[in-house]
C-alpha cells in the first residue's frame, strides 16, 4: 500500500469537508429562497444516507436494496417516541439508532452468508418486510393514513422550526458523517473492508474476519440511514409508509452509482445530481407531451442507471479521481520516464 497516497487522500478529504462547511455557512445568505434551501435540505438528507451506502457498497463491496427500511425505522422511531410518547426528539433519534443497529445485526448475520445477487435479494426482502410492518401495524404507525403531529427537532431548548435553521442542522450532521466516514475508510477497519471488496478469499487468508467486518459496515450504514430518516420526519412533520418502500432503496442505489461508490464524495455528488435532474424533469417532461408522474422518472433513471453501469461503472467522482491521479506529479514523472525510454 502506498502510505503517501493514503495520507494524501485522507488530508484531501479533510480539506474538502472544511470547504464544504464554509460553503454551507455562506450559501443561505447568497440564496435566500426558501424553496432552494428546502431543496438542499433534501439533498443533505439523501447525502447522509448515501454516505453510509458508500461505506457499505464502495468499500465493503456489499449491495443493499433495503436501506429505505433503515430510513423508515429512524423516521418512525422519532415520530412515535416524540409524537406519541412526548419524549424529546433527540431520544427518538437515539431510539432509531439503537433499533437500526439491532435490526442490522439480526439481518446481517444470515444475509452475509449469501453472496452476489442472493445478498441483494435478501436485503430486498428485508425492505419489503419492514414496509409491510409499517403499513399494517396501524395502531402504532397509522398505516397508510400516515403519522401526524411530529414535533420539530429540538436540542437544548432550541427548536429547528425554520428552513434555514434545519438546513444548518442537516448539513452539520452530513459534514460530521463525512468526517467520520473519512476516518473509518482510512483506518484499519477501512483497509480490511477494502481488502474484502477486492477478494474475500485473500482477505480471509490474512486473518480478516469477514462476518465481523461486513457487520460493522452494515451497522454503520444503517445508523446513517436511521439518523437521516429521523431528521426527515421532524422536518416534514408527517410520514407515510409509502415514503419508505422498495423504490426508495433503489433511488438511493441510483444516487450512489451516479456519484461513484468508491469515493467518499460519491454519495453527496449523486444526491445533488439526482435532485437536480428530478427538478429539471418537472420542467422538461410536460414539454415532451408526457405527464409529470413518477412513472416517467422511473424510466428515465432506469435507463440512466444502465448507461452508467455500462460506460461509467466507477461513477462521476470515480472518473474525477482517475483524472486527478493521471495529472498528479508522481504519474507525470512515470510518464516522462517512459517517454525518455522510448
Amino acid at each position: 500500500m502506498d502510505i503517501k497516497k493514503f495520507t494524501r487522500s485522507y488530508r484531501f478529504n479533510l480539506y474538502g469537508i472544511t470547504v464544504l462547511l464554509f460553503a454551507v455557512i455562506i450559501f443561505p445568505f447568497l440564496v435566500p429562497s426558501n424553496y432552494i434551501i428546502s431543496t438542499f435540505i433534501l439533498i443533505g438528507l439523501y447525502g447522509i444516507v448515501c454516505t453510509g451506502l458508500v461505506v457499505l457498497m464502495g468499500h465493503a463491496g456489499q449491495i443493499s436494496l433495503g436501506h429505505a427500511a433503515f430510513y423508515g425505522i429512524g423516521a418512525y422511531s422519532s415520530a412515535i417516541v416524540s409524537g406519541k410518547f412526548d419524549f424529546p426528539p433527540l431520544a427518538g433519534v437515539l431510539t432509531g439508532i439503537l433499533i437500526a443497529c439491532i435490526v442490522a445485526l439480526l439481518i446481517g448475520i444470515p444475509s452475509f452468508k449469501l453472496k452476489e445477487h442472493y445478498l441483494a435479494l435478501a436485503t430486498l426482502g428485508f425492505g419489503v418486510i419492514v414496509f409491510t410492518f409499517l403499513k399494517e401495524w396501524t395502531s402504532l404507525t397509522g398505516g397508510l393514513n400516515g403519522f401526524f403531529g411530529i414535533p420539530p427537532f429540538e436540542v437544548a431548548g432550541f427548536s429547528f422550526t425554520t428552513d434555514r435553521s434545519f438546513y444548518f442542522l442537516v448539513w452539520a450532521v452530513l459534514a460530521f458523517g463525512l468526517w467520520f466516514a473519512n476516518n473509518l475508510i482510512h483506518s484499519r477497519t477501512g483497509r480490511a473492508l477494502k481488502s474484502i471488496h477486492g477478494s474475500e478469499s485473500a482477505a480471509e487468508s490474512i486473518g480478516i474476519n469477514l462476518m465481523t467486518s461486513k457487520l460493522k459496515a452494515l451497522i454503520i450504514s444503517a445508523v446513517f440511514a436511521s439518523v437521516a430518516g429521523s431528521l426527515y420526519a421532524h422536518y416534514i412533520s408527517f410520514i407515510n409508509p409509502q415514503l419508505f418502500e422498495v423504490m426508495t432503496s433503489i433511488v438511493f442505489l441510483i444516487m450512489v452509482v451516479i456519484g461513484g461508490s468508491s469515493s467518499l464524495w460519491g454519495g453527496l455528488a449523486g444526491a445533488i445530481i439526482y435532485v437536480w435532474l428530478v427538478e429539471l424533469l418537472k420542467d422538461w417532461v410536460p414539454l415532451l407531451g408526457f405527464s409529470t408522474g413518477g412513472e416517467f422518472e422511473i424510466v428515465f433513471f432506469g435507463v440512466l442507471l444502465v448507461v452508467l453501469l455500462i460506460f461509467k461503472p466507477e461513477g462521476l467522482m470515480g472518473s474525477w479521481k482517475e483524472r486527478k491521479t493521471l495529472f498528479s506529479p508522481q504519474k507525470k514523472k512515470v510518464q516522462d520516464k517512459k517517454g525518455a525510454a522510448l
